[in-house]
């Protein structure tokens, strides 16, 4: 054998041979170790029973998405002990999966959110609300460290590759709209007066959906101050008609809000009291009130906060509400009918906008109402109220007689209302406690 082709057998050699030891080291390599939200509860005996949960629902493999980000408040074992006792079972395995699922994924939400990133105020959880593409909310008391002041946050900030967890010392449950009230002491003056007026089981139902307008603890201050009055002092015959004019029988999340006016539960002469909404730039209520914070989502509803309370109104009091009707409230006032259309009543208003009303004022050749004198405008205005709270659907082909003992309406129904052949209604049925509205496009001139 020649040196040259030795020499050529032995880098084959070499050659084989440092292969063979690279295949060796890459077999050899350490995988990379997963440090998920479910390997550090894991890998924390305290967190055993919250693990257990997890897989019982599925969960876990959700919560160890190295793809995902959350924020998980996480129960010890002890609190999961002291669930298991207030709802009278053995084990997890007493409690139905989907609800134990739900209640674990009211302790996550979305995105990483440190201790540092945390604020007073609500949080969007993952878990389902009532209504399709809305999630429960959870209030987190910051001051206090509390969450829906039922569960106290005792550590924080354990990282994880795909998030954080906060420990907190009880399992938090998804809270009702009474729920809500309770949790949060901004609202503790409507959670007693809820309380006193017997509503809380209402507003408790799961069978039910509300929207609720509540008003927050200096709304009911402003309240008690201006009707020199405490809570103590009214009855529940007094406060369940207020309550209730703050709640709504739909889902109605402030993407939906549109201005105009919806019922409520609250009733007068057997109808639903009807609530102005303007909605602009931000939600106000009866022209005066004003949503501070929506979107609160209850198990059985939606609260949007808002800064004063709201009464039930008169007849009087739907035309003072709402800014076009400005005109009609100066003539009114003029004529001095307020006391009488506040009165007991019932009476059904044909209410002329401010742009009916400006019309008139063309056709007359004055400048407003106070060019008119008081006798003309007090019969113009009687002209315009029918006896009766009659709602759209009771109107008929025929004439009525109005507080104007000299002028009768001529109604037709065939399409839509028309009042003396062409005066429209063009807003119907606007409920209050003594009377129903008509919005109509032109004054009603004896």
């Amino acid at each position: 054998m020649s040196f040259k082709l030795l020499a050529i057998l032995l880098m084959g050699v070499f050659v084989m041979a440092s292969c063979s030891e690279d295949d060796e080291d890459d077999n050899n390599v350490d995988p990379v170790e997963s440090n998920t939200i479910v390997d550090v509860a894991s890998s924390d005996d305290d967190f055993s029973i919250l693990v257990e949960a997890l897989i019982q629902t599925g969960l876990d493999d959700a919560l160890a998405n190295e793809n995902a980000s959350y924020t998980v408040f996480a129960p010890t074992n002890a609190a999961f002990a002291s669930l298991l006792t207030e709802l009278g079972v053995e084990s997890l395995e007493d409690i139905p999966s989907e609800t134990l699922s739900a209640v674990l994924l009211y302790h996550v939400l979305d995105g990483e959110a440190t201790s540092s990133a945390v604020t007073t105020g609500y949080y969007s959880t993952l878990s389902a609300g009532p209504a399709e593409g809305y999630t429960l909310s959870m209030y987190i008391d910051m001051e206090e460290t509390e969450i829906n002041s039922r569960a106290s946050i005792v550590d924080t900030d354990i990282m994880a590759d795909n998030g954080v967890i906060h420990v907190i010392d009880k399992v938090v449950l998804p809270l009702s709209i009474t729920g809500h009230a309770v949790a949060n002491e901004g609202f503790s003056s409507l959670a007693a007066a809820v309380t006193k007026a017997d509503l809380a089981g209402t507003l408790d139902s799961d069978e039910v959906t509300f929207t609720v307008f509540a008003p927050v603890n200096a709304a009911f201050d402003e309240l008690f101050s201006n009707l020199g009055v405490t809570l103590d002092d009214l009855s529940a015959e007094d406060l369940s008609p207020i309550l209730l004019y703050h709640v709504v029988d739909a889902f109605v999340p402030a993407a939906e809000v549109v201005s105009g006016y919806v019922p409520t539960l609250s009733q007068g002469q057997e109808q639903s009291l009807s609530l102005q909404i303007s909605a602009g730039d931000g939600v106000m209520l009866n022209g005066s009130s004003n949503v501070v914070v929506t979107d609160v989502v209850a198990t059985n509803g939606i609260i949007h906060a808002i800064d004063e309370v709201v009464l039930p109104p008169t007849v009087v009091d739907l035309a003072l509400d709402n800014s076009d009707f400005s005109h009609l409230v100066e003539a009114i006032v003029k004529a001095e009918l307020v006391e009488t259309l506040n009165g007991e009543g019932p009476f059904t208003v044909f209410a002329p906008t401010d742009a009916a009303f400006e019309a008139l004022f063309d056709a007359l050749g004055v400048s407003g109402v106070d060019e008119i004198d008081v006798a003309t405008l007090t019969d113009v205005l009687l002209a315009h109220v029918v006896s009766g709270n009659v709602v759209s659907g009771d109107l008929s082909n025929g004439t009525v007689p109005t507080l104007n003992s000299e002028k009768s309406l001529d109604i037709n129904v065939d399409n839509g209302v028309v009042i003396d052949g062409e005066i429209n209604v063009v807003l119907a049925d606007v409920q209050g406690t003594n009377g129903v509205v008509h919005v109509i496009d032109r004054v009603i001139v004896p």
